[in-house]
Formats: structure tokens, C-alpha cells, sequence
């Protein structure tokens, strides 16, 4: 078997956000095919809980902590030109010293980089295969934050996006191969680094189909046969925060006058302040984490995607259609999902035109949208298929070398 080092800059376990579920999934493929060295980042004290579930996974497994607000202290005192402060934020000394002993202790064949965030732990050793998986593009979020800032923080997404490019673009060429979640974000970077073109490839999110199935029994979560209306996602991450504030003051007003009126139902861990005021009007609702946001899909009336930032494709949007929820997204949580819309979900943006799709669904005018979603999703996403594909990938035609990397110091 070959030896593969896998790194990735938060633990994929447990595989309850988009990157973590990919995360979850790759680990125990590649556990099964190589011997696998993976180290990964910490940052939620609460998931130290987990590591044992990944040590049987590995030939070697290592997790170092890191405190999120040092971290960002950290990143700001190490503040360079054209370096990104995302680099240092995920910089941790201990996990620099696991992957430099085990490059020196084992002959590795292939080296599998988890987030451009890892590239500098690993891009300096020559001689594996590199494989990066960026994902989404980082950059282009930060560039998006800024476009909704103000002043100052206006000027230090917009260097981080710039710098971060830069970056993006420098590893690219240092790896034989580079990933995305879809097809729409791999040309997407072939236009912002046309050089890196040739080694540019997508691997779509996977969904497990019998897990996310509508046959599952789950108990409802809800106390009232009020119809829900239910939102998913992390709660500290700014753009599933700024869809439930733009959905509860914007869109949920439109909709109090129906017969039953609905409730609006954020489920998700780690809420902002924000997030936790919108529960002080009467039908909305803001559980932060539960064990498990099935059930809470599973028994609303329409899982509702009204994102105004998004990169890559949502889980939270595939995972419904999954369970054979009738699905209401905007264009940006739409963008890089291969299903129709206005047949396997429905799509509108601005206030007035989500509150009329949703009222149609919950006059029964769409009644085989669920359905129609569910069958979406099983031609399209199962994780067989994604990971049959990865397997050509990494096993099958080898792509331009990679270039030397420049160190951005």
C-alpha cells in the first residue's frame, strides 16, 4: 500500500458542516486504500471527544489544539506584506514538527492537502504527489466580505482576499492537482488563475443516502402542528447568520398573515448574538446545536436555503432534498446543485419572491417537489460515486508537475 499524509485544518468528526462531512467521508476511504498519516487542527474544545474515532482510521494519527481567539491575535501581531492572515491563523508549531519528523521517518507517496490553509505545512518537502483540495475559493469570500463592510474592516477583507489569491494561485501550481466542490467553482478559479488551468478538476459533495432518507423514523422535534419553516448551519459562520437575520425580519413578516401562520426554525450550534435576539419574536425559533438536525427537517414544511453569500455547494440544501423535504434556496445556495429548479426545488432571492414560493408550498401547489428532490439527489450525489471518482483521480492520469513553491515569509 501506498503512504499517503493527509492534512487538514479542523477535525472532520463529527461530520456536521459541509467541509467536515467531505472530510469524514475522504478520511475513511483513504484509510481503507493507503497508509494514511493525518494530523489535523481543533479549534471547538468540545470535539476532543471525537479523536478516537478517527486513530483506527490511520496508520498514525496526530490533533493539536488551537485557541480561535489567540490564534487571530496571533495572526494580527504576524502581520506581513502579501502574506494572508489566514496562514497564521491555522499555523501551529507542534503540527509543523509532526509533518517535518514524519517526511524524515517515512517514504510518502502521495501528500492529500485538506484546505489551502494546510499548503505551508507541507508545500516545502519535493518529491509526493500533492494534491490540494481547496474546495471553494477562499478568497473570493473574503473579497465578498468586504464588498458588505465598512470601514476598517472593509480594507482588511479586501487585502485578505487579494493576498489569499495570490496564494491560492502559487499553491495551485505547487500541486500536481487541485479540487473543488463543483464545476461552476472549478471555472471559476481557471479564470482568476488561467496558468493553473490544466490542473484544475472538481469532486462534488456526497450525500448518505440512507441516513438522509425520508423513510428514516425520527421523531418530531416540534410541539405544535404549527408549519415549520427550517433553516440549517453553523450559526457563527457570517453568511448562515446573515441569511436568518435577512429571513426572519425580512421574509417571515410577509408570511405572518397565512392561516396557519408558519414558524421560522433556526437550527444550528454556536448562534451569534444576533441570531439568539431573532427568537424574541414570536415565530421564530433558535435551538442552537442539537445532536441531530434530521428530525428537524425531516418534519418541517419547507427547508429553506436563503443564503446572500455562498461558495461551493450546501449541504444543508442537498441533505433536504435528500430527506425529501420540499426545498426553497436562493441563487447563491442554488449555484453548483445539479437539479432543475421550479421542478426539484425552488429558487427566488428577494423577499417578496420566497415568501410566494414557500406560500405556494404550503398550499400544496408543488406536491411532488420533495419527491422530485430526493430522485435529484440519488442520480447525482451518493458518496459511491464521488469517491469512485477520487479513486481515478488519484490513481489515474498524473497531471503537469508542479512548480516550485515560492515562500510568501
Amino acid at each position: 500500500m501506498q503512504r499517503m499524509l493527509f492534512v487538514s485544518h479542523r477535525i472532520p468528526y463529527p461530520p456536521d458542516r459541509g467541509e467536515k462531512i467531505r472530510g469524514w467521508n475522504l478520511i475513511r476511504h483513504l484509510g481503507r486504500k493507503y497508509k494514511l498519516h493525518y494530523a489535523c487542527l481543533i479549534d471547538d474544545p468540545a470535539d476532543w471527544q471525537h479523536v478516537q474515532r478517527l486513530r483506527p482510521l490511520c496508520e498514525e494519527f496526530a490533533a493539536y489544539g488551537i485557541d480561535k481567539r489567540w490564534q487571530k491575535l496571533r495572526a494580527l501581531l504576524r502581520l506581513r506584506p502579501h502574506r494572508p492572515l489566514m496562514l497564521d491563523y491555522y499555523h501551529h508549531a507542534g503540527l509543523q514538527r509532526w509533518v517535518d519528523a514524519t517526511f524524515a521517518r517515512e517514504r510518502i507517496d502521495i501528500v492529500y492537502i485538506y484546505s489551502t490553509a494546510m499548503a505551508p505545512y507541507v508545500l516545502h518537502h519535493q518529491g509526493p504527489r500533492r494534491i490540494l483540495d481547496m474546495q471553494d475559493i477562499d478568497s473570493e469570500k473574503w473579497t465578498e466580505y468586504a464588498r458588505q463592510s465598512r470601514f476598517p474592516m472593509r480594507a482588511v477583507w479586501a487585502r485578505e482576499g487579494r493576498t489569499l489569491l495570490a496564494y491560492e494561485r502559487m499553491a495551485a501550481m505547487a500541486c500536481e492537482r487541485t479540487l473543488f466542490v463543483s464545476e461552476p467553482e472549478t471555472r471559476r478559479f481557471a479564470e482568476l488563475a488561467p496558468e493553473a488551468r490544466d490542473r484544475l478538476d472538481w469532486l462534488e459533495q456526497g450525500v448518505d443516502l440512507d441516513r438522509f432518507s425520508p423513510e428514516a423514523a425520527l421523531e418530531n422535534p416540534y410541539s405544535d402542528a404549527a408549519p415549520r419553516l427550517v433553516f440549517t448551519g453553523n450559526m457563527d459562520y457570517w453568511p448562515n447568520a446573515d441569511a436568518a437575520i435577512f429571513f426572519a425580519r425580512e421574509v417571515m413578516p410577509l408570511l405572518r398573515a397565512r392561516a396557519p401562520a408558519p414558524r421560522f426554525v433556526v437550527v444550528g450550534a454556536n448562534p451569534t448574538p444576533e441570531v439568539r435576539a431573532l427568537a424574541a419574536a414570536p415565530d421564530v425559533e433558535v435551538t442552537g446545536r442539537v445532536p441531530d438536525v434530521r428530525p428537524y427537517v425531516a418534519h418541517a414544511a419547507v427547508s429553506v436555503a436563503p443564503l446572500r453569500l455562498a461558495r461551493g455547494i450546501q449541504n444543508k440544501v442537498l441533505e433536504a432534498m435528500a430527506l425529501g423535504r420540499p426545498v426553497v434556496a436562493s441563487t447563491a445556495a442554488f449555484e453548483g446543485v445539479r437539479a432543475t429548479a421550479g421542478h426539484d426545488l425552488l429558487v427566488g432571492d428577494d423577499p417578496a419572491a420566497l415568501a410566494r414560493l414557500i406560500g405556494e408550498v404550503l398550499d400544496g401547489s408543488h406536491p411532488d417537489l420533495g419527491a422530485a428532490g430526493r430522485r435529484a439527489v440519488e442520480r447525482g450525489y451518493a458518496w459511491s460515486g464521488v469517491l469512485e471518482k477520487l479513486d481515478r483521480l488519484l490513481e489515474g492520469d498524473k497531471r503537469p508537475q508542479p512548480a516550485r513553491m515560492e515562500s510568501i515569509a
